[in-house]
């Protein structure tokens, strides 16, 4: 008998919602002209809210995702860690 008991865990939702809300603000930054990457790279390096357009509330978005949780997520998925 197999356990179909399905878990979630916190951290693959805020996982998630962090790649949500980073696809939102990479896609402001390229309808207002800017080079996404090098823009939430400056931010994530600097933390200075300016590197990211107001466009579609993109500025207001990215302050809410933690930069320790982000750079994690990232570098787990760059090294396809799970």
């Amino acid at each position: 008998m197999t356990d179909k008991t399905i878990k979630f865990r916190i951290r693959d939702e805020s996982e998630a919602e962090m790649k949500k809300t980073l696809h939102t603000v990479y896609e402001a930054l390229n309808e207002k002209g800017y080079n996404s990457i090098s823009q939430i790279v400056g931010y994530i390096l600097s933390e200075d809210p300016t590197y990211i357009t107001t466009h579609n509330n993109a500025r207001s978005l990215v302050r809410r995702i933690d930069r320790d949780d982000l750079l994690q997520a990232m570098l787990k998925e760059y090294l396809d860690i799970k």
